[in-house]
């Protein structure tokens, strides 16, 4: 009976240094500093890739997108697409080409993978309205290689669902002549004025995790682990921390009760 005393007294005194280590972080608890991480692959056999960081802080987005294999030296319009509302989108396949032409344009997939919820321009707005305003879009380095950085104020329903959002950009050169042109796939559905080149989907990618903190544009996927979803990792790992003691507070205590039993 004195060592089922001394247990349970020893496992309510190890109780609070769990609790302790779980108030002690509160910035890790309400998931402060997001941060996802895209992997772009490619679309219409355009060998173009990428990864892309999306990270949160308050109402304030930061994308930060290296990609390559892009048509070189020409603007590729990016977007994050999808819903904020439930619906679930993702990237489509080379099965969504419905009329059969060899190139998937930006409506057949849109089935897909949603309307434009933000425009990745270089400056001024960033809704809907400018997803085709090609002048404000990256451009491609003379290597097809591009770089983008830019922070963004969103709404709340981004925040709190930006991991149901992925990113997609645009333009392909299916003739190789390193240019946009109305040879290679003729007009856009979109605009008669651009050619379909211009607009065609060359990659796209969905949120492979989440973590806490300010991970580099290529750094450590967080992946589809046992964490999934949680939201502060460091918590979880605190928590554990504190178990351990407990139980080693607990195993202590069982320890000197048993041999001051024996020695009574």
């Amino acid at each position: 009976m004195t060592v089922q005393r001394t247990a349970r007294l020893a496992a309510l005194v190890a109780l609070p240094a769990v609790l302790t280590f779980a108030v002690a972080t509160p910035s890790l608890a309400d998931g402060h500093g997001k941060a996802h991480q895209i992997d772009l692959e490619q679309l219409n056999n355009s060998g173009a890739s990428g990864t892309v960081m999306l990270s949160t802080e308050g109402n304030q987005l930061t994308v930060k997108v290296e990609s390559e294999g892009l048509t070189p030296g020409q603007p590729h319009a990016q977007h994050l697409h999808g819903s904020t509302d439930g619906h679930d989108f993702h990237c489509p396949d080379a099965s969504d080409d419905t009329d059969g032409d060899g190139i998937l344009n930006n409506t057949e997939a849109t089935v897909d993978y949603g309307d434009i919820n933000i425009s990745l321009t270089t400056e001024g707005d960033t809704s809907p309205d400018s997803g085709l305003a090609v002048e404000r879009m990256p451009t491609a380095d003379a290597q097809g290689k591009l770089s983008y950085e830019r922070t963004i104020t969103v709404s709340q329903d981004v925040v709190e669902k930006i991991q149901d959002l992925h990113v997609v950009q645009h333009g392909i050169d299916p003739n190789n002549n390193k240019k946009y042109d109305f040879e290679g796939a003729g007009k856009s559905e979109l605009d008669p004025k651009l050619p379909q080149e211009a607009t065609a989907p060359t990659n796209c990618g969905v949120v492979k995790g989440a973590a806490v903190g300010s991970i580099p544009v290529g750094g450590v996927e967080t992946g589809h682990g046992t964490t999934d979803g949680i939201e502060a990792p460091g918590l979880l790992a605190a928590g554990g921390v504190a178990l351990v003691a407990a139980a080693g507070a607990l195993t202590m205590a069982r320890k000197r009760a048993r041999q001051s039993a024996q020695n009574g």
